[in-house]
């Protein structure tokens, strides 16, 4: 296995490229020799617009991996099928149930796939539920669920399965993506939800301790407390992370610790962005 992985990112809070638009959201497009697959799809039909301007066919896709069943993440799933009905569309279990987050007043929005897109309509459309590691291409892969183990990270958020918000959501299906290169193994995330550091450590078991080079994308450090942003620092020093793009809602705040005390790792992860990875 000699091939580079190219990965775009189609969808992402910021843009800084011509004819290019942002949204909160997230979406990874990587390519593997002739093979293609994206992790996430945005919220909305500006993939499409994206994957355009940049040259990118969502048409030949074989694989759509979602890291968690939120808006901001699954929304672009039907006018990404559009174009690529024969995609694998790969998630956990709990990706489709209703979700909601907690407003500060008590109320409840939802923040789940909306009941409209093709994929909740159709199960049957090429739905594979994962909860444990699953291979999506090759060399490529999903971790399914992430233990919970340290004790400082949580969900980030007012998460709740219920309108009337008495239910906490655990958020039991966010998962990674990963893969394996000739300087260590690259981490995808959509948004942590289980924890930056448990989602690494678990990634670690998984590849038997192979080192991690890179991790790029969604941290949801946005609501942090300063000493999970601490620890969580510590923990990438300690790793030895190589590269670090921080995204989506990871937060202003975490972000900017990352550029002062990772200067050299730091990189943008916005729409346009391009990363090679040799293998």
């Amino acid at each position: 296995m000699n091939e580079a992985i190219l990965i775009t990112v189609l969808v992402e809070n910021s843009v800084y490229s011509r004819g290019l638009k942002a949204e909160h959201g997230l979406a990874f497009h990587l390519q593997v020799g002739g093979a293609s697959m994206l992790f996430d799809t945005g919220q909305s039909d500006l993939v499409v617009h994206n994957a355009r301007i940049l040259g990118t066919d969502l048409s030949r896709l074989k694989a759509i991996g979602i890291s968690h069943g939120h808006y901001d993440h699954t929304g672009g799933l039907p006018h990404v099928l559009a174009m690529a009905p024969c995609a694998a569309v790969f998630a956990h279990p709990a990706a489709r149930k209703p979700r909601f987050a907690r407003n500060s007043d008590g109320t409840t929005r939802p923040v789940g796939i909306a009941t409209g897109t093709i994929i909740s309509k159709k199960p049957e459309l090429s739905w594979r539920e994962n909860t444990a590691p699953v291979e999506v291409l090759p060399g490529i892969f999903l971790t399914g669920e992430i233990p919970r183990e340290t004790d400082y990270e949580d969900v980030g958020g007012p998460f709740v399965l219920d309108e009337t918000g008495a239910v906490p959501d655990p958020v039991a299906d966010d998962q990674a993506l990963f893969f394996r290169t000739n300087e260590g193994t690259v981490v995808l995330l959509g948004c942590a939800h289980a924890g930056v550091v448990n989602t690494l450590g678990h990634v670690l078991r998984l590849t038997n301790g192979k080192k991690i080079h890179a991790v790029l994308g969604g941290m949801h450090l946005v609501n942090a407390s300063p000493e999970r942003v601490n620890r969580t620092m510590a923990a990438l020093r300690e790793l030895g992370v190589r590269r670090l793009g921080p995204a989506h809602c990871t937060g202003d705040l975490a972000t900017a610790r990352m550029r002062n005390e990772f200067l050299q790792a730091c990189v943008p992860c916005s729409v346009g962005s391009r990363f090679v990875f040799g293998r």
